[in-house]
């Protein structure tokens, strides 16, 4: 059983005999494991209880009654709210003096402290003069609470993950789907043969083309609850053929062309339903926003760097005024044309796709000229 020593200085009771109501609040507290403190303004002294000294590791005989006792070990990264929080109750600007600050402990470890005190007697000048406060170790509660953190951030992460996935699975069918539509609709009006063997021919193509893609979004839902995206070897000219013959219907109905001049051989550790993603959305942007009386033309040639690959795409459409949108371009949800059927998705999964395995894109764009996506694929895999 403890010894209960009552410090010789006035304790909050209307009278300082009634020496049982303080033992029993001395005990309450001393027994609930909350440390006791008691500082003397005039005299610049501090009385610290037994469990304020467990606290930390100390016993009476090695910790002084010096505030700086206490007040050095405080960790600098919290010093000065803790300075702040009492000067701000001292001040009256609170009433009560609450903080929680990293208080080093005597064995070199860092352990989190809620701090609370008042004012109990004042000078009669009308200065504070005595402060009585507690400390509560509040450790195992802060480390919940990062716990819990941690959780609600991973959460947030893996629902941006699932929005993002939602709006890629939209995305890329919706692609296939309108080709088949748009195919389907010539196949009714053709009225020669071949005609009809042309539009099967693309049926093929957008068929398998499909399968893949599917292929690639299944992948992806089976790997969702990790932290990390799965890469493959992706051989950039040769994925960018594939998604062109997927375009094909859509470039012979624009009478566009897609000039592919990326190097051969260049393969890049990368997500391939990611990869689909970003060169369809680019590549059917450039064929929606054309401008009206000139043919499409659009170029797709590479550059080799140091840490990364780069993409580029440059078409001769409408372009985007950055002066007015430059912020927004990568947005959810911001759309820059009259299209009925923009959604202002394409753009801002592109940035988040590329930025998920440590690349990043770039934009250059002029009204009436057309616009240039640079794509920067990192070299190594993310981590």
């Amino acid at each position: 059983m403890p010894n209960y020593i009552l410090p010789k200085v006035k304790l909050p009771f209307k009278s300082e005999s009634n020496y049982f109501d303080e033992l029993k609040w001395k005990f309450a507290l001393e027994n609930s494991k909350i440390g006791i403190w008691d500082f003397n303004a005039t005299t610049n002294k501090v009385y610290y209880s037994q469990e304020s000294k467990n606290i930390i590791g100390f016993n009476n005989e090695d910790f002084g009654s010096d505030p700086n006792d206490w007040n050095n070990r405080v960790h600098p990264d919290d010093k000065k709210k803790y300075f702040q929080d009492f000067k701000d109750h001292l001040n009256g600007i609170n009433e009560i003096y609450v903080n929680e600050h990293r208080i080093l402990c005597k064995d070199g470890t860092y352990k989190w402290i809620l701090d609370k005190g008042k004012i109990i007697e004042f000078n009669p000048n009308g200065t504070p003069k005595r402060i009585i406060g507690t400390h509560t170790d509040i450790t195992n509660l802060k480390l919940t609470e990062s716990q819990l953190n941690i959780h609600i951030t991973e959460t947030k992460l893996q629902n941006e993950k699932l929005h993002s996935f939602s709006h890629m699975v939209s995305h890329n069918l919706k692609s296939h789907a309108a080709n088949l539509e748009s195919i389907l609709s010539f196949y009714d009006e053709a009225s020669k043969e071949d005609e009809k063997i042309e539009m099967i021919n693309y049926i093929h193509e957008i068929s398998k083309s499909l399968n893949e893609t599917i292929s690639n979004l299944n992948e992806l839902v089976s790997i969702k609850n990790k932290k990390e995206i799965s890469t493959n070897w992706v051989d950039l000219h040769k994925n960018t053929n594939e998604i062109i013959r997927l375009l094909s219907f859509d470039i012979k109905l624009n009478s566009a062309q897609i000039i592919n001049t990326i190097e051969h051989n260049i393969s890049i550790q990368f997500n391939s339903a990611y990869f689909e993603s970003i060169m369809l959305n680019l590549l059917t942007n450039s064929l929606k926003y054309k401008q009206p009386n000139k043919l499409p033309i659009i170029n797709i040639h590479s550059a080799n760097h140091k840490d990364y690959v780069e993409i580029i795409i440059s078409d001769n459409g409408l372009g985007i005024d950055l002066e007015k949108f430059g912020k927004d371009v990568f947005s959810l949800y911001k759309t820059f044309h009259n299209n009925i059927d923009s959604e202002g998705v394409g753009l801002y999964l592109v940035k988040s796709q590329i930025e998920s395995l440590n690349g990043y894109v770039t934009i250059k764009s002029k009204v009436g000229e057309g616009t240039k996506f640079s794509l920067f694929f990192a070299k190594e895999k993310a981590s």
